[in-house]
């Protein structure tokens, strides 16, 4: 088994047997915790502006987004708590360090709007049942501040690969097609004074945040559940790891996220039982190299020979070998 920690520490060749390895380039991410910051403020400027706006306007569609508002609140903060969590360091109870604080708070956010969702529709239903007058003026007004702000921030934080800050953007983004809805159903009303738009609209809106939330809510269950990461092709992995010179077979293969954009994978591989340690260390090198080029950066190797007991299947199997039963009895 192999550790190239010395790239990363310094460690001599009499440290190079464990087959644990970490890769820098794929595990690193960059949490922008100041972007965070200034994200959570004008998020409170926004839901200031749409509630104030939404009481005075009369409008469900306006209350509704700040509704929204509020869930992206509590998203940005929970995200920004999680990114500062994922910094600590790795200890004796938590090994991985903190990096799923990060996903259960987006798991919560999820949750969340799907709630939020869910109240806006029942709101609506009433609206249907008795329309009310709307002030279209204050409805623009505080839209329009929305719109800008969520633009602003959403546009400036998506290009992070952080699943908190990938969903916070969701938040942001969605907020500002529905503040350029209200826009427009402002513009409506006030030359029509058509006031069914805007239940019409909160349910179009509820409907928006109900379906990304459902999105974020499958990803974060997916690497809870360490499932295989989404773009991983588990039989592709397998035939990588195959095709390394001096790898006769894999099995136990196991393949998960710690934490979004971080890959792991463990796995039992079969090796000629005569080769040597230095031999197995440039095998080694060589799978996890290509393993990399995969998306995955941790990876954690047990070495055997074709003489040691074990299934006939890739995937981890609950009840021994068949040899190794024989041998137990």
């Amino acid at each position: 088994m192999i550790q190239k920690a010395r790239q990363h520490a310094g460690h001599g060749p009499e440290d190079n047997h464990h087959g644990h390895h970490h890769h820098g380039g794929v595990l690193h991410t960059h949490a922008p915790v100041d972007k965070m910051k200034q994200a959570f403020a004008l998020t409170c400027v926004v839901l200031f502006v749409e509630a104030i706006g939404g009481m005075l306007s009369h409008s469900l569609a306006l209350l509704s987004d700040a509704g929204h508002v509020l869930t992206d609140l509590a998203a940005i903060g929970l995200s920004w708590y999680a990114m500062v969590q994922a910094q600590k360091p790795p200890n004796d109870t938590m090994t991985y360090g903190y990096h799923r604080t990060g996903i259960l708070a987006a798991l919560s956010n999820g949750v969340g709007l799907i709630v939020i969702a869910i109240v806006i529709i029942w709101q609506a239903y009433g609206r249907f049942q008795h329309s009310e007058p709307i002030d279209s003026t204050w409805m623009f007004i505080s839209a329009g501040v929305g719109l800008l702000i969520n633009l602003y921030l959403g546009l400036g934080l998506r290009s992070e690969n952080n699943i908190n800050v990938r969903s916070a953007v969701l938040h942001m983004l969605g907020d500002a097609a529905a503040s350029a809805a209200v826009i427009v159903a402002a513009i409506v009303i006030a030359a029509t004074r058509f006031y069914m738009i805007d239940p019409i609209l909160s349910v179009l809106i509820a409907l928006l945040i109900a379906f990304g939330a459902w999105r974020i809510v499958q990803q974060s269950v997916g690497i809870l559940m360490e499932g295989t990461p989404k773009g991983i092709d588990l039989q592709e992995v397998a035939e990588t790891i195959r095709s390394t010179p001096g790898v006769h077979d894999v099995h136990d293969l196991h393949i998960w996220s710690i934490t979004s954009g971080r890959n792991a994978l463990s796995c039992h591989v079969v090796i000629d039982g005569e080769q040597t340690i230095r031999h197995s260390q440039a095998v080694l090198r060589e799978m996890e190299h290509q393993l990399v080029h995969l998306g995955i950066g941790h990876v954690t190797v047990q070495v055997e020979d074709a003489e040691h007991p074990h299934g006939g299947s890739i995937l981890c199997c609950d009840d021994p070998a068949p040899e190794h039963r024989d041998t137990a009895k």
